[in-house]
């Protein structure tokens, strides 16, 4: 089988505390509010703090492992499912601005809890939004947002070719965010390599 290479959009970032973090989350909405943001879609629009009345369902929506939905699990100061690169950016410049950590979901699959839980203040930074797989035949390439499954990659792969494929991980429901950030493992990986080393090979390539 043909290798495809496949570089995901990924979005790993800690923020370095440099002062005391804020851990007020109307302090979080109104840093929001003064980032850039795109009138059609308002950065605190997409943002729940614990006091809306969504917050629960959101956080909850993604944790398959209930050990960490305990009333003792801390808990994100807000959660920003974002829609839009303005929104990430906005996100990002907040975490900065007020010291906090950012935690990263994409499909949803983790059940160590590494996503939606830390021991310092933080706020969850939802891509599930972001889900196209722009396939390439031509270099054999493809670009894939984080939010991805692997499942959805591997169809929007078999649509465009029946010979073309991509040595990830069985489970159709894996986000590719957390996936090929934590190495790519998959059946294929002996003959094929894990997928972090085809994302690598292809940003080597492409700079």
């Amino acid at each position: 089988m043909e290798k495809l290479l496949v570089i995901s959009l990924l979005l790993i970032l800690n923020s370095v505390a440099t002062s005391q973090p804020v851990t007020d989350p109307v302090a979080f909405l109104r840093c929001l509010e003064r980032q850039p943001t795109d009138p059609a879609s308002p950065n605190s629009a997409v943002a729940y703090i614990p006091t809306n009345s969504s917050f629960t369902t959101v956080l909850r929506s993604r944790i398959p492992n209930l050990r960490f939905d305990k009333p003792t699990t801390p808990k994100p100061l807000a959660i920003v499912a974002a829609a839009t690169w303005t929104h990430i950016q906005a996100a990002l410049g907040c975490a900065r601005e007020l010291s906090l950590q950012v935690r990263i979901r994409s499909g949803g699959h983790d059940f160590e809890g590494l996503s939606y839980t830390s021991t310092v203040p933080f706020f969850v930074l939802d891509m599930f939004s972001f889900r196209n797989v722009d396939v390439n035949l031509t270099d054999g390439t493809a670009w894939v947002d984080a939010g991805v499954t692997t499942g959805e990659l591997y169809y929007r792969i078999a649509e465009k070719s029946n010979v073309l494929g991509f040595p990830a991980g069985l489970c159709t429901t894996l986000g590719v965010g957390g996936h090929f950030s934590g190495g790519g493992y998959g059946t294929m990986m002996r003959k094929y390599g894990l997928v972090s080393i085809k994302r690598l090979s292809v940003m080597k390539k492409k700079t």
